[in-house]
């Protein structure tokens, strides 16, 4: 192989593609990254694949010889991301791969191709969506999945097609974030629901989701894979094969106490009182006609509280949560306005976005267990 291709869409290649590849792979091919310029005199294309996750993308070249190499994808993506802005020289002979650009030149041993596991076809279209759109929509949801990966239905974000309503759904069993919104399905494309490792979906959302750009969203359950692509770059991902709790029912139908609250501000007095809350235990808000007072720690490790401004309906009330869960939550919101709804301290609590006017903006919620105060 023999090929010459720019440094800036050699370097981007690279780094997209590795950054998908396990750190510690089975097996040393899994952590290679494929070059092939066997298929088209015009073209690179860089893919990985590790038999859970894999990426595709394409870069212009200028291809002398044909021919594909297997080298490490941590590697390559190091060498190109520091490479000087000149054209890149790649040249395959024997065992080692030879990388040159300006007066820099990298020799690398390559691993065998024919080891390397067949990269999985892109699953059948199943709709499209504003790439910028469904970053968000991703990176709100992602933040309430589960990290344990013990319980691996929790570290998935569920993904529901009902005709052009997606839904997406991730919970910890302490809070739980949804959104729903519009999306152009595909003819004949059933309603269907799947789990997705939410980590995943995140990285790929957010790469493949910058403004301008059309995600498009493809499913082969019987393969139980699920495909994007976007920008000239492709990737799927193995469902996960687990039950995800069944989360409607937890959501709450009615509400005693509600309030309409400015997030940067509580944001930042949050963050404020809970530095003295041992491990982030608890926050408390006391809620009365007019104001919210939060408070954090207690005699022996310190203590914390600041008073708010709030419009608030209900009977004066004090509840506790998560310091972090509670930010992430009003992080997740993207709005300046929030509505916090709730039926008792011990109860699930509702965060949604809401406007100028304190009404709720449909789309999103964010469920939050309280923490139980003592007594």
């Amino acid at each position: 192989m023999k090929i010459r291709v720019e440094r800036d869409g050699l370097a981007d290649a690279v780094a997209w593609v590795a950054r998908s590849l396990p750190s510690r792979p089975p097996v040393p091919v899994l952590g290679g990254v494929l070059l092939d310029a066997s298929g088209d005199s015009e073209a690179l294309t860089v893919s990985g694949f590790d038999y859970e996750v894999s990426a595709t993308v394409g870069v212009p070249a200028t291809v002398a010889d044909e021919g594909r190499t297997l080298v490490s994808g941590r590697l390559l993506a190091d060498i190109t991301k520091a490479l000087p802005a000149k054209p890149v020289d790649i040249a395959v002979e024997g065992a080692r791969a030879t990388i040159t650009c300006g007066n820099a030149r990298f020799s690398l041993p390559t691993m065998p191709v024919e080891d390397y596991p067949q990269l999985p076809a892109q699953p059948e279209l199943a709709g499209e969506v504003a790439g910028d759109a469904f970053a968000q929509a991703v990176a709100q949801v992602a933040v309430a999945a589960g990290k344990d990966d013990t319980l691996p239905m929790l570290t998935g974000m569920r993904v529901e097609i009902t005709g052009s309503t997606l839904t997406l759904v991730a919970t910890d069993r302490f809070r739980l974030a949804m959104r729903e919104f519009s999306w152009q399905p595909a003819d004949g494309i059933a309603d269907s629901a799947v789990l997705v490792p939410a980590r995943t979906l995140a990285d790929a959302a957010k790469s493949l989701g910058s403004a301008g750009t059309t995600v498009q969203i493809g499913l082969a359950g019987g393969d139980g894979l699920l495909g994007l692509s976007g920008a000239g770059k492709f990737t799927t991902t193995r469902l996960i094969d687990a039950e995800f709790p069944p989360y409607r029912q937890l959501l709450p139908s009615d509400h005693s106490s509600r309030a309409v609250l400015y997030v940067p501000a509580l944001a930042e007095a949050i963050k404020r009182v809970s530095l003295v809350a041992e491990r982030g235990t608890q926050v408390r808000l006391e809620f009365a006609d007019g104001s919210l007072r939060l408070s954090a720690g207690g005699d022996d490790e310190g203590s914390a509280e600041e008073e708010l401004p709030v419009d608030y309906e209900g009977d004066p009330v004090t509840i506790a949560f998560n310091p972090a869960y509670l930010v992430d939550g009003l992080g997740a919101l993207h709005s300046e306005r929030a509505e916090l709804t709730f039926t008792t301290p011990n109860r699930p609590a509702l965060i949604k976005p809401a406007d100028d006017n304190g009404d709720v903006v449909p789309g999103y919620l964010y469920l939050l267990m309280p923490v139980r105060l003592p007594g």
